[in-house]
């Protein structure tokens, strides 16, 4: 059979549930021959950068969330969110692994519902990352401010931390990248080790600390999108995996990152929130004396620095391989490839810093943006995915589906899940705009 992504069937051009072609070539194919070698990662490093980017500003949203609905449940959610993310990644690696041409959500999005599937996935993916990029350059921003003792104009300090974002994204491959993971993660790591000491050295004198708090629906899923989305990465999984040497190891990065995650969220939310109480903020930093903010600042920004030029390296890969997939401009170190790679990372940090300098919503946007794509992306896409592979690799059609019942329910149910967090999700962040611009409370585009 063909080795082409095309040629694969998917159910959008019709198909009687037979298998299958399920040896297609990897989608950067044999790089003997080649002068730039993407497939460089070892499982090791993979983890790093899913630890990087997805610890990064999700930890620090943790305490405020736990402020909202109280230890129990903050912390009954997180260590849940942790386990089904796992099963989730479990799900899109054994997708990726049936499936070595899949590159990216929009190559899945093809595979299982056509060229339709193809763009809103892609564009999803795209838009999720600028997003992502805006978020961190916003972080490295705040941390700039609280170091300069807003000795700067707040857009000057955002433009200086995107130049220096869209410089680190640079390099073609993510092996190229390796040290920015690692201490990517350490910086992380450490920023919330010291905001734990700091918590502690300086307590809240007035702190007040809740078990369980009642509280309306709004208030309560605006609070746990924390949590929620503090485990938001895997859209990027597919790029990643496909620049290991090894793919069939990722799921030991994907335990590590869980695990790590887990347990480092909720051990960061509870001692912060023990010690600063209901009155935390978020970001949690905000609530830390002013020695310590800026001692934690001062590592994070290494985090939201390097965390943003991930970002902004997957959304130009995404494109990029899109436009020279099997062309040697891919593989070759020439004018045409360098000089779109160059614009492509160029475009997505200029589009973030646009997007973050003159919205002044833009946090609550990128609420939006999770709810839209992260809820699938992390959650219910990976129902598909394995209803997909069960149905048509399987070769079993809809007897396949019956015979394992039991995980065609729980398959049904993930898609179910992303559902929800998808619609309550974007409810949630839109009542927040309105209510924003209602109180009066929204900024100016540019302002400092």
């Amino acid at each position: 059979m063909s080795s082409t992504m095309a040629d694969e069937k998917h159910p959008s051009e019709g198909s009687d549930a037979k298998v299958v072609a399920v040896d297609v070539e990897d989608v950067f194919g044999p790089e003997d021959d080649h002068d730039i070698h993407y497939k460089t990662l070892s499982w090791q490093y993979v983890a790093f950068f899913m630890i990087a980017e997805i610890v990064s500003n999700g930890m620090l949203t943790l305490p405020n969330a736990m402020a909202v609905v109280g230890i129990v449940p903050s912390l009954v959610l997180t260590i849940f969110l942790g386990m089904f993310g796992l099963f989730t990644a479990k799900l899109l690696i054994d997708f990726k692994l049936n499936h070595p041409d899949v590159h990216n959500m929009g190559d899945a999005g093809y595979l299982m519902f056509g060229a339709v599937g193809r763009e809103i996935l892609s564009l999803g993916t795209i838009i999720f990352a600028i997003f992502g990029v805006g978020s961190e350059i916003l972080s490295g921003q705040l941390a700039l401010t609280t170091l300069s003792n807003n000795g700067l104009c707040a857009v000057d300090l955002l433009l200086i931390f995107s130049a220096v974002t869209f410089l680190l994204s640079l390099p073609r491959t993510l092996g190229q990248m390796n040290w920015l993971g690692f201490i990517s993660t350490i910086a992380i790591t450490l920023c919330g080790v010291l905001a734990m000491v700091g918590a502690g050295a300086s307590p809240s004198p007035s702190r007040t600390l809740s078990a369980t708090i009642p509280t309306t629906f709004y208030n309560a899923f605006l609070a746990v999108t924390g949590p929620v989305f503090a485990y938001a990465g895997h859209f990027m999984f597919f790029i990643l995996i496909s620049e290991m040497r090894q793919p069939r190891d990722a799921m030991k990065a994907a335990w590590v990152l869980q695990v790590f995650a887990t347990t480092f969220y909720a051990v960061f939310s509870v001692v912060v929130y023990v010690y600063l109480g209901d009155g935390v903020q978020s970001p949690a930093l905000l609530s830390l004396s002013p020695v310590w903010a800026k001692i934690t600042f001062a590592i994070g920004l290494v985090n939201f620095l390097l965390s943003g030029a991930l970002y902004s390296h997957t959304a130009a890969k995404l494109v990029f391989v899109r436009l020279f997939r099997r062309s040697r401009h891919l593989y070759t170190h020439t004018v045409l490839g360098w000089s779109v790679w160059t614009f492509l990372c160029f475009a997505a940090t200029a589009l973030a810093f646009v997007f973050a300098a003159a919205i002044p919503v833009f946090s609550d946007l990128t609420g939006i943006t999770a709810s839209l794509f992260a809820s699938w992306y992390t959650y219910g896409i990976a129902g598909f995915f394995w209803l997909y592979d069960a149905y048509y690799l399987d070769g079993g059609g809809v007897r396949a589906l019956k015979r394992r019942w039991g995980s065609t329910v729980l398959a049904v149910l993930t898609i179910f899940s992303g559902a929800f967090i998808c619609v309550a999700g974007t409810y949630v962040s839109i009542k927040l705009i309105a209510d924003a611009y209602a109180s009066g409370t929204v900024g100016r585009p540019f302002a400092c």
